[in-house]
């Protein structure tokens, strides 16, 4: 008998928090919050296995996992190399300095894993509600959820190596990058990573569950407003004179043509 939806996606959050428990126990060991970041994408993916493994259905849920693990596991290795042997990252000194140091390490489960957590968890409505075992097969609406995604992870994947690329060129050391994917659109990542979630979405629409929308449009939100967009050009306006240039010719999120 399959289990319940419910059951299922509730075990799935347990088994977030363990893992960002785990998590949370080396940061303070390392004193450094920022080693969350690339558990962010690795969490999905242990939840789109978890949920496979759990569900009955066609094509669709194997494309899911598919699509998910793909996705999860170049995130989770580009921030894990992107962060090793770094220092915190900036956002975390500055909860270390405004709460303060001391108090800071209990401070930050419930400020940065355990939030980080429940909203992985709700994002990953889709994963479940895309696999569990429903009556529509494979269709044109899967197709085009294959299309958002690879749209999405084109921009993310493609615009993450560019920035790699641009910053390894220690000439380029206080300029702004304005080529490639980041010609039309100033956060080429974070559209694209919106994209690959409106992707899921569609997948969960396909197989008849239209509630999930909520979470991609959390995803969006997140990424637009909260702790993406806005967050980092704030920082790159105070810490780079040539982006308030860069931002009169490039849409800020979705792709454009470049004004002259």
């Amino acid at each position: 008998m399959l289990t319940s939806f419910w059951i299922i996606y509730l075990k799935g959050f347990l088994m977030v928090m363990l893992l960002l428990t785990l998590v949370w126990i080396a940061s303070v060991k390392m004193v450094n919050a920022s080693i969350v970041d690339p558990f962010w994408g690795l969490g999905f993916v242990l939840l789109a296995i978890y949920y496979y493994l759990n569900t009955e259905g066609d094509l669709r849920r194997d494309v899911v996992l598919a699509l998910c693990s793909i996705w999860g596991l170049r995130l989770f290795a580009y921030l894990f190399w992107r962060n090793i042997g770094k220092p915190e990252d900036y956002r975390y000194v500055q909860f270390r300095k405004h709460f303060g140091a001391e108090r800071y390490w209990w401070f930050s489960f419930f400020q940065v894993f355990l939030l980080q957590g429940i909203l992985l968890w709700l994002i990953s409505a889709p994963l479940l509600s895309a696999q569990y075992k429903s009556p529509n097969s494979f269709g044109w609406i899967d197709i085009i959820a294959c299309i958002f995604w690879l749209i999405g992870f084109a921009f993310e994947a493609g615009g993450d190596y560019q920035l790699v690329k641009f910053k390894s060129n220690s000439t380029n050391k206080g300029k702004v990058l304005d080529t490639g994917f980041w010609k039309y659109t100033r956060h080429p990542n974070y559209f694209g990573d919106t994209c690959v979630w409106w992707g899921f979405t569609l997948f969960s629409i396909a197989a008849g569950n239209y509630w999930a929308i909520l979470s991609a449009a959390l995803m969006t939100v997140l990424l637009v407003k909260v702790s993406g967009v806005s967050l980092l050009e704030k920082a790159l306006k105070q810490n780079k004179p040539q982006y308030n240039e860069y931002i009169q010719k490039t849409s800020s999120f979705f792709p454009w043509l470049p004004k002259k």
